[in-house]
């Protein structure tokens, strides 16, 4: 092959190398053997030419990157919780948008929906539960629900099923994003309900404090869990450049980087459901801590921290 020929065919992909280099070590370790290769030909057939040269020197470059991340290989929880999954949830801040809009939406339509029609809460969890929460409340323990029980085994039961969930919304998404859409939208609904049960009795604010106590960083991880489910389904309907199984399969890669890296709120949410919530009596500064606290915590990290790191480091392609 001569060689404009040779750099004719390579020309982009080298320079895309050099212009886009990869951050994950997999991709750049498959550029760098790329390169090799490359550069094996270019010194067999053009041995003293400018091509080769640059090819040694672009090699060079990704052993050296390669090289570093080895530094960091004790450290790779470390590493995916600073900047892997930070940069992957910046990648689909408007699908996490569109998770929360309809999350918010449904919660509304929720509320509207069991304030016209005094059955409809009724219909959403039954008549016993029902009937135990209004006689709570009649005793003057309007949360007594969450005092039921051995605080560690309600803690790994309440984790297991959240976990649960979660990986089923994700796993959900390879029906075209149709699953997770509909949890999002079934969920946002019965917490609407739920909220207008109380507040019909005029607990709207004891509700808020003390069930968002574990609800803000469990009811966060569901939206996002949805919104993991509907990348799935987004990377399919909507490939883009890439061919639609490559899509597909970033996608499912994607979502499933962002569900692990939930399982730590998970673990949170339920060890507060199970030991925290149930102390529906201590202060409303103590409440407003732990509100605040897991609500800043996951604006911050899912919303403020990846946008941070984008600007830090360059863009984020999706």
């Amino acid at each position: 092959m001569r060689e404009a020929l040779f750099i004719k065919k390579n020309k982009d992909r080298w320079t895309q190398i050099e212009q886009q280099p990869a951050s994950d070590p997999d991709e750049m370790a498959t550029e760098f053997i790329q390169l090799v290769d490359d550069l094996s030909y270019a010194k067999t057939f053009y041995p003293t030419s400018r091509t080769t040269r640059y090819l040694n020197v672009a090699a060079a470059r990704i052993y050296l990157g390669i090289y570093r991340n080895r530094k960091e290989d004790s450290n790779r929880l470390g590493r995916f919780c600073r900047y892997d999954l930070p940069r992957t949830i910046r990648r689909y801040h408007s699908v996490l948008l569109l998770a929360f809009i309809l999350f918010m939406v449904f919660f509304a339509v929720g509320i509207f929906s069991a304030r016209r029609d005094e059955s409809f809460i009724r219909g959403m969890f039954g008549d016993e539960y029902v009937n135990m929460t209004e006689d709570n409340i009649a005793q003057g323990n309007p949360f007594g629900v969450y005092q039921d029980g051995n605080p560690v085994l309600m803690w790994l039961a309440i984790l297991k099923n959240n976990i649960q969930v979660s990986f089923l919304m994700v796993a959900g998404g390879v029906l075209i994003g149709l699953w997770p859409l509909n949890q999002l939208v079934t969920e946002g609904v019965r917490l609407g309900a739920f909220e207008t049960l109380f507040a019909q009795k005029g607990l709207a604010g004891d509700f808020v404090l003390t069930v968002f106590i574990h609800g803000t960083l469990e009811i966060s991880a569901l939206i996002i869990s949805g919104a993991a489910g509907i990348i799935i389904g987004k990377s399919f309907l909507f490939p883009g450049t890439l061919s639609r199984l490559e899509a597909f399969k970033r996608g499912v890669k994607d979502a499933s980087k962002i569900v692990v890296g939930l399982v730590p709120v998970f673990i949170t949410a339920a060890f507060f459901e199970g030991f925290v919530t149930r102390h529906a009596g201590m202060p409303v500064w103590g409440k407003l801590i732990i509100l605040l606290g897991s609500l800043s915590f996951i604006i911050g990290y899912f919303v403020v921290y990846p946008i941070w790191l984008e600007k830090k480091g360059g863009r984020v392609h999706a």
